[in-house]
C-alpha cells in the first residue's frame, strides 16, 4: 500500500498526470463554464427590454401592469400638453393614457399629435391610470411631414 501511496506522490512530483487531478480540473473548467454561461443568461433574461404597446393594447388590461415598467407608443391628443403639471394625454384609437413626464428625459419635439414613445412605470391614482415617464421620445417631424413646395 504504501508503494502505491509513493507512486502516486512521485508521479504528481514528476509532472506525470494522475486521473482524478485531471478529472477536477476539467470538472472545475465545466462548472465555471456553466456558471459563467448560466450568468449571462439571466442577465439578458432579466434585462429583457420590454415589449412597446399601443395604447389601446396597454388599456386592454392596465391592472395587469400596474407598478410595472412598461413602454407605451401612441399620439400626443390636441391640446393636453401642460407644462404646469407636465402631464399630456396619449392617445390610441379608441382609448387614452395620462402621461406624466415630471423626472422624464423629453426629447425635442413634444408637440400635438406627434407620435411618442414613452418608457416608465404605471400607476392607478384611484380613478386614473397615469404612466410616470421617465424616458419619452418623439417621432422626427421631418419624416411625416410633406416638404413644402416654393412656388
Amino acid at each position: 500500500m504504501r508503494w502505491a501511496v509513493d507512486m502516486t506522490l512521485d508521479s504528481i512530483v514528476k509532472g506525470r498526470s494522475v486521473g482524478y487531478f485531471v478529472w477536477a480540473r476539467r470538472t472545475r473548467i465545466l462548472v465555471i463554464g456553466g456558471v459563467l454561461t448560466l450568468a449571462l443568461l439571466a442577465t439578458v433574461v432579466l434585462q429583457s427590454p420590454t415589449p412597446t404597446q399601443t395604447v389601446d393594447e396597454l388599456m386592454n388590461n392596465p391592472a395587469e401592469f400596474v407598478d410595472q415598467e412598461i413602454a407605451v407608443r401612441g399620439e400626443v391628443r390636441d391640446g393636453t400638453i401642460d407644462n404646469n403639471t407636465m402631464t399630456f394625454v396619449l392617445e390610441g384609437s379608441a382609448k387614452s393614457l395620462v402621461i406624466e413626464f415630471i423626472d422624464a428625459s423629453v426629447s425635442n419635439g413634444l408637440d400635438d399629435n406627434r407620435t411618442v414613445y414613452a418608457e416608465g412605470v404605471l400607476r392607478y391614482d384611484g380613478t386614473n391610470y397615469v404612466l410616470e415617464a421617465n424616458v419619452i421620445k418623439t417621432s422626427c417631424p421631418s419624416k411625416y411631414e410633406e416638404a413644402e413646395t416654393t412656388p
